[in-house]
């Protein structure tokens, strides 16, 4: 697979998802029999993935069964939770004990393991054995906001392979460049990005967008660059990603990037599951069977124009959803379904940068 590849599937059976991505990328054929392959999820707290802290435990089932098919068997699970949790309670109450005894599959709490120091470029970094032991490292973040850095996704989640003592100092070191530098030392093999319903502003957890879609590519500068577009920031707005790809990370040139969706999204959203936040942000919005994963772009895209002030700016009626398809009207519609609008922003589904774009554009 080409590292300039970001492939995407939508849907709501994520155990069905990521091993039709992984088929279709043929993965298996770049892992060796006998490599140790290390699956490293975002248990940053222990709480379930419907909160939109954590990796979805059906995905990890997916991709290890689509592994063990394919004759893939020597597979471990490494995470090390956030400073204040413990990684073996997330384990249990994230359903990776589960997975571990369903699958045969060991799982490492890097809490507990030894480390080693690495130099970048005068930047003295310790990291988790384990982490550093496996031959195929699979990254398997979730997209959602931070409450420092905005965003959280393919590259800081290598932040749970360092131990606790360093997690201190990359706070103390102001997390970005620490970031970055981690990332030419732990090199991810591939990424796998949980994009079913990852938090809107917080790695905590608590106001789930539910977007149903799984990302999968090699290069992690490009994947964040391309969830930044996802979630209505600019590259520029969250400073580790250009500073990894200033070191040789990889790169953010998301305007080269291959992206192919093996379907398209159908999943219609529960409006009666909203979070008050979600409501609040929509409050302007008709929606007619929208798509989860429109919706989810728009409800990110709102987010960003309530940061910079201007939500209540916005006096024209939103409509969004397929029961606007063939319906003409004034207002602001969103995605290809309400093309017959007065103003449109295109897409299926649209990404929440350019519906910020299109929104506020005079």
């Amino acid at each position: 697979m080409d590292r300039k590849n970001i492939h995407i599937i939508y849907g709501d059976n994520p155990k069905e998802m990521v091993k039709n991505l992984l088929k279709d990328a043929n993965i298996v054929e770049e892992i060796n029999r006998n490599a140790l392959i290390g699956l490293k999820p975002n248990l940053v707290v222990a709480k379930k993935a419907s909160s939109g802290a954590t990796t979805t435990p059906e995905i990890v089932e997916g991709l290890i069964e689509y592994l063990h098919e394919n004759g893939r068997k020597n597979i471990v699970i490494i995470e090390g939770s956030w400073v204040g949790d413990r990684t073996s309670k997330a384990f249990k109450v994230c359903g990776y004990d589960e997975i571990s005894k369903k699958y045969n599959v060991p799982l490492y709490d890097l809490q507990k393991d030894s480390y080693h120091s690495y130099s970048v470029e005068g930047m003295n970094i310790n990291v988790c054995e384990k982490a550093m032991e496996v031959d195929y490292l699979i990254n398997l973040p979730v997209f959602k906001g931070h409450c420092q850095t905005k965003m959280t996704c393919s590259l800081k989640n290598m932040k749970g392979c360092i131990p606790d003592t360093e997690k201190r100092k990359f706070h103390s070191r102001g997390l970005h460049k620490p970031i970055a530098y981690l990332n030419r030392i732990l090199k991810q093999d591939l990424i796998i990005v949980d994009g079913l319903n990852g938090d809107l502003t917080f790695e905590e957890g608590g106001t789930p967008v539910k977007m149903d879609r799984i990302l999968l590519g090699k290069d992690p500068v490009l994947m964040d660059s391309y969830i930044c577009e996802l979630m209505g920031y600019k590259v520029e707005d969250v400073p580790y990603i250009t500073q990894a790809e200033n070191i040789g990370v990889g790169t953010c040139d998301v305007e080269n990037a291959v992206i192919k969706e093996l379907n398209q999204a159908k999943n219609r959203i529960d409006l009666s599951a909203n979070s008050g936040t979600v409501e609040r942000l929509t409050k302007n919005v008709q929606a007619e069977s929208a798509c989860s994963a429109c919706y989810g772009s728009l409800v990110h895209a709102l987010n960003r124009i309530e940061e910079k002030g201007q939500l209540n700016k916005i006096k024209e009626k939103i409509y969004i959803g397929q029961g606007f398809k063939g319906k003409e009207g004034k207002g602001i519609g969103i995605g290809m379904c309400t093309k017959g609008f007065s103003k449109c922003i295109k897409g299926c589904p649209p990404k929440a940068i350019d519906i910020i774009e299109g929104i506020l554009e005079k």
